[in-house]
């Protein structure tokens, strides 16, 4: 898809989720981070009744008796996105491309931030890191977040930053948002996550903001056309075979190997405690978001996890 078709879906994105009651972010910060996103206001003394891990230790050492911190809510959370471009992601299938589908993902997680008043961080990468975008309000950032992901999508990219766009440099990516983010923050993640080496990462990355984890599929991933011998690429590498589609044992190691893939990705994020969605590129992503939010909203935040 090109860009003025991805850009006339955003559009219609933007008219189609305008109501406030319907927004997906509705009501997801005040649930997920009640009691996190806190400023430190001060102490006073401790009280019979009050919780005695807000025992500020060292002022109570020094005065000779207890005193509790106080906190003020901290309502200025953070979205941020992060954005797979790597070359998997450009892949053909059946309609859009996984990367089409995370862009317009992107676009409808952006809007819904700009609403609720939330400050919007975006991070793109594929072999590298390519784009960072601190979080920040306001329209004009939205739009640059977006076009910089369309500008992207057209192959500009990686040519910007004079670097290949073979491979993904998930991990690294996790990495570097964990460094940035100083306040617990909604963090989504948005690739094919055809890559190594990330599992580290995002448990740290976990351990102290909200991660989503959405997983973009193809429905060629368990459903080959039957059309006898098919040249297969293999976009990380350029690499190409011919491939027996007709065959049942390969067709059966095709399948096999996607489903291996999605155990994989689930149990990481489950074990990191992140949440998890699997979005098809044949899927109309913005009821798939909102009714993946709203669900997270009536779930224990225990369970936030497991989504």
């Amino acid at each position: 898809m090109d860009r003025a078709e991805l850009l006339q879906r955003i559009a219609a994105f933007r008219l189609a989720s305008r109501n406030p009651a319907e927004d997906m972010l509705a009501g997801e910060f005040a649930s997920v981070f009640k009691g996190e996103g806190l400023d430190f206001d001060g102490v006073r003394h401790y009280e019979p009744g009050d919780d005695v891990r807000s025992i500020d230790w060292n002022v109570s050492a020094r005065f000779g008796r207890p005193y509790v911190k106080m906190y003020r809510e901290e309502r200025e959370l953070t979205v941020f996105l992060v954005l797979d471009c790597s070359a998997s992601m450009r892949s053909p299938g059946q309609g859009l491309s996984r990367f089409d589908q995370g862009v317009l993902s992107l676009a409808l997680l952006a809007f819904s931030a700009e609403r609720g008043g939330q400050r919007l961080g975006a991070l793109f990468f594929d072999s590298g890191i390519s784009r960072i975008f601190p979080p920040r309000r306001g329209r004009k950032h939205i739009m640059a977040v977006i076009g910089a992901a369309l500008d992207y999508g057209s192959g500009d990219g990686a040519a910007l930053r004079g670097a290949p766009l073979r491979g993904s440099a998930l991990g690294t990516a996790l990495s570097l948002s964990a460094r940035m983010l100083k306040r617990p923050s909604l963090v989504v993640l948005i690739s094919d996550f055809y890559c190594v080496d990330w599992e580290a990462e995002l448990r740290k990355l976990a351990a102290r903001h909200d991660c989503v984890t959405i997983r973009l599929t193809d429905p060629l991933d368990g459903d080959l056309p039957s059309g006898g011998l098919i040249s297969f690429s293999d976009a990380e590498t350029g690499g190409s075979f011919p491939a027996p589609a007709s065959h049942g044992g390969f067709r059966g190691a095709w399948n096999t190997w996607h489903e291996d893939r999605a155990r994989l990705w689930q149990s990481i994020c489950e074990r990191a405690g992140a949440s998890l969605l699997e979005l098809s590129t044949a899927a109309d992503a913005l009821p798939v978001l909102r009714r993946f939010f709203k669900a997270r909203l009536r779930a224990p935040a225990r369970l936030r996890g497991r989504a």
